[in-house]
Parts: structure tokens; C-alpha cells; sequence
């Protein structure tokens, strides 16, 4: 296999972030579990980008575990680009829109 590039768009990283104060104020530590998952899925991603289905034109959606996220992603052989990391209940033209 050979190794990718990993590119973390701004925006996705602002989505982990207000996630993760919100599960902190909810319950000290919950935030730290979320970015191990997400931080999990990501990795899966890097290391398998083919594994998860399409959603859009070119852009597939990993699944965080135990948490309702998804993160946005596209792929080619050198580089893998993350868009978004998303509640599962927002509204899908708003990852939409963040796409190139």
C-alpha cells in the first residue's frame, strides 16, 4: 500500500472541535472519547479510503463509532482530503456546500 497524504480542511477541524466542547460539557471526558473516535475513523479512511461507499459525485462518508458523526472524505492515489465531520442530523446540503 502505499502511503497517502492526509489533508484536514480548517472546517472539519472547527466541527471536531465545537463537538468535542460540547460532549465536555455534557460529561467530563466524553469530549476525549469522541476525538479518539473520530481520530479512529480518520485513520481507518487514510489507511483504506476504497472501504467507504460513495454519497456524492466523488466523495464518500466514513462512519464515527459510537458517536452520530460522519466524516466526509475524497480520495485519489496520493492524497486523501477530509471536508467534514458532521452530526448525522444536519442538514445534508450543508456538507454539500463545503465541496469543491
Amino acid at each position: 500500500m502505499a502511503l497517502r497524504n492526509l489533508i484536514i480542511l480548517s472546517e472539519a477541524e472547527q466541527d471536531t472541535a465545537q463537538a468535542y466542547g460540547w460532549y465536555e460539557d455534557q460529561e467530563l471526558g466524553l469530549g476525549e472519547e469522541f476525538l479518539r473516535c473520530v481520530d479512529a475513523c480518520i485513520h481507518s479512511i487514510w489507511r483504506s479510503p476504497g472501504m467507504y461507499q460513495v454519497v456524492h459525485e466523488s466523495y464518500r462518508r466514513g462512519v464515527v463509532r459510537r458517536f452520530p458523526y460522519v466524516v466526509f472524505y475524497e480520495y485519489s492515489n496520493t492524497t486523501v482530503i477530509i471536508y467534514a465531520v458532521f452530526h448525522c442530523s444536519q442538514d445534508p446540503k450543508k456538507w454539500r456546500s463545503r465541496l469543491p
